[in-house]
């Protein structure tokens, strides 16, 4: 591609989940696309590295061996609140993978599908005129693509900025790797850990490797109360909950410094605008932000891209189609789990709902089920030719 003479079909702007799901699907039809990723080399990004059924079958769909990857295996899912916990089975076998191998394998896919990649390069404003949508970007000038998927993640772009009213973006994302103690990683091995502390909650589980992702969410004013560090932060956690003190002991950080990124907004679901120029298809994080408790964080992204794809080679440029059945396929688990969030950012609700899960353990697994991709919407995708 000649520098400010771009002529791809589509251009995506991002190469995490969502934005190299969509470039698969798209060069498996053999359509010219170009896939812009910022990070010159292969990153780890705040994430809980939870992969569901829904996300699984995605990434088989697309051609991934998560055995390949040496992604673990997740059997039950661990509430914690203080000295208080209640377990239960998964309705399925999760699968525990970085963010980085995971993304880097998705990349090296679509290449090999025939998408063009070019790392290093950053887009900083999207517009639109009366010959359609064009995008600046460095070093590649302006960009006029038929088709231009936004999968950015949580970063907004000029131009083609996110909404944040209704959302809750107090918030602060942390994300580390550690060498847990060999007792420890054996007590977390086949579970992921999900600890309720005040002014927030952090997920705790094994990937590849034997190493353990540790993925909080705190609310300013919390971090601000213990220092705005990361080692008053644990320590703070640890003398709230027994496990996570535990849990810790004896680790070892694999990170010079733990990743991560503030002004979260959870609840956010893009909502269908007449005014934004058809041709403009939002996926991922651009399109819906779910609280990472869930877990099914990955799964929408990758459902997003896929449809977002498949969407494009029915309908061409009909944005509109694609937004509304996203829409349609993730607001209420979005809605549900934010719900959650807010009934649960107060220390005695997470008291009560710790109650409740050890009396009546099926409410665990309801809301496990409830917060997921339906079937329905899966099939959807895999069925389309």
């Amino acid at each position: 591609m000649i520098p400010g003479e771009g002529t791809e079909e589509v251009v995506i702007v991002g190469g995490g989940l969502a934005g190299a799901a969509a470039a698969c699907t798209l060069a498996q039809a053999s359509r010219p696309t170009l896939l812009i990723e910022r990070d010159t080399a292969p990153r780890h990004k705040v994430c809980g590295e939870f992969l569901s059924i829904e996300a699984q079958t995605y990434l088989a769909r697309l051609g991934l061996d998560l055995d390949g990857l040496g992604a673990s295996h997740i059997s039950s899912i661990r509430l914690i609140n203080g000295r208080r916990a209640a377990e239960v089975d998964l309705p399925f076998t999760a699968r525990g993978v970085s963010r980085m191998s995971l993304d880097e394998a998705l990349l090296h896919r679509a290449e090999s599908l025939g998408a063009k990649l070019i790392r290093g390069a950053v887009v900083r404003n999207i517009a639109a005129d009366g010959q359609g949508i064009h995008a600046r970007a460095d070093e590649l000038g302006v960009l006029r693509p038929d088709a231009l998927f936004l999968a950015t993640g949580k970063h907004d772009v000029k131009g083609a900025k996110r909404p944040r009213s209704g959302t809750s973006n107090d918030l602060i994302g942390f994300k580390a790797h550690y060498r847990l103690a060999e007792r420890q990683s054996s007590l977390l091995d086949g579970r992921v850990e999900v600890i309720l502390f005040t002014g927030g909650y952090a997920g705790l589980q094994m990937i590849e490797d034997g190493v353990a992702n540790l993925c909080l969410v705190i609310t300013q004013a919390r971090f601000k109360a213990v220092g705005r560090t990361w080692s008053g932060l644990l320590h703070s956690i640890a003398d709230e909950t027994r496990a996570f003190h535990d849990r810790l002991e004896g680790a070892a950080l694999l990170f010079e410094r733990p990743l991560s990124i503030s002004q979260v907004p959870y609840g956010f679901v893009h909502l269908p605008n007449p005014v934004e120029p058809q041709g403009l298809f939002r996926t991922g994080d651009q399109a819906g932000v779910i609280p990472s408790y869930t877990g099914d964080g990955m799964a929408i992204a990758l459902h997003s891209g896929c449809l977002a794809a498949l969407t494009y080679l029915t309908h061409g440029r009909a944005s509109s189609i694609f937004h509304s059945q996203l829409r349609a396929d993730i607001l209420h688990q979005i809605r549900l789990a934010s719900l959650l969030y807010v009934a649960t950012c107060r220390p005695f609700r997470q008291r009560i709902l710790l109650r409740l899960c050890q009396a009546w353990p099926m409410v665990m697994r309801h809301v496990t089920s409830s917060t997921r991709l339906r079937d329905c919407a899966v099939r959807r995708v895999l069925e389309t030719p």
